[in-house]
């Protein structure tokens, strides 16, 4: 039982650090490559874990070879224009200037109704006003809609709101981060007050607080929303 465990827990390891090597993207990002050899890596990681007769190298070195064909691809989908359009393939335009390209969606196996419900996840119901709507090879939708119909921004208005930035986090859970706290040239002292002032007595009452490039903060007792 002990060699299961520890035969799991070092594949587990090398699995991680594989995939957390080739980056971070959820499944949705990316592109079939890349898919193939997540499914092949977790494939190859459990049969060791089952057979405890295979050598446990015979595990390691496929899903090496795998992660290192993984950054091959990469690096040549970097650095070569005509590589990437045959390993990623290339982006399909389904609508233009709203109309639905016919053929393009039987070439793709893409269906009115996929298109429909994947223009309602951009919050877009009405086909006259898309501009284009592309399939990315990752196979996400892409919506570009036409000047008219597209939401005002501040910048249309001659408008320049301030800058906001991120917040910083300053508490989680009860537990002050300091290294924020340096960041922003405050110190444990400082939070007390400023919380003090919002009617926070203790700090570990504190869920969440953050501060943003204004000054405001935000917090959210452990039993309460403010």
């Amino acid at each position: 039982m002990l060699i299961i465990i520890l035969r799991t827990f070092i594949l587990f390891a090398f699995t991680v650090l594989f995939l957390r090597i080739m980056g971070k993207r959820q499944i949705g990002q990316l592109q079939p490559y890349e898919l193939v050899v997540i499914i092949m890596i977790s494939e190859l990681a459990v049969i060791p874990m089952e057979d405890t007769r295979i050598p446990l190298i015979n595990g390691i070195i496929p899903i090496f070879i795998l992660f290192a064909l993984e950054v091959a691809l990469s690096f040549i989908s970097l650095k070569s224009e005509k590589a990437r359009g045959v390993i990623c393939g290339k982006p399909s335009i389904l609508i233009e200037n709203s109309q639905i390209k016919e053929q393009e969606l039987k070439r793709l196996r893409f269906n009115i109704n996929d298109l429909l419900e994947e223009l309602r996840l951009k919050d877009v119901s009405n086909i006259s006003d898309v501009d284009y709507a592309i399939l990315e090879t990752n196979g996400q939708l892409s919506v570009i809609l036409k000047s008219d119909k597209r939401p005002v921004k501040p910048k249309d208005l001659n408008i320049a709101p301030p800058y906001e930035g991120l917040p910083i986090t300053l508490v989680i859970d009860g537990q002050v981060i300091h290294e924020n706290l340096k960041i922003l040239n405050y110190n444990s002292e400082w939070l007390k007050h400023e919380l003090g002032k919002l009617g926070v007595e203790e700090i570990n009452d504190v869920l969440l607080a953050t501060v943003d490039a204004l000054g405001n903060m935000y917090y959210q007792l452990k039993s309460a929303t403010h």
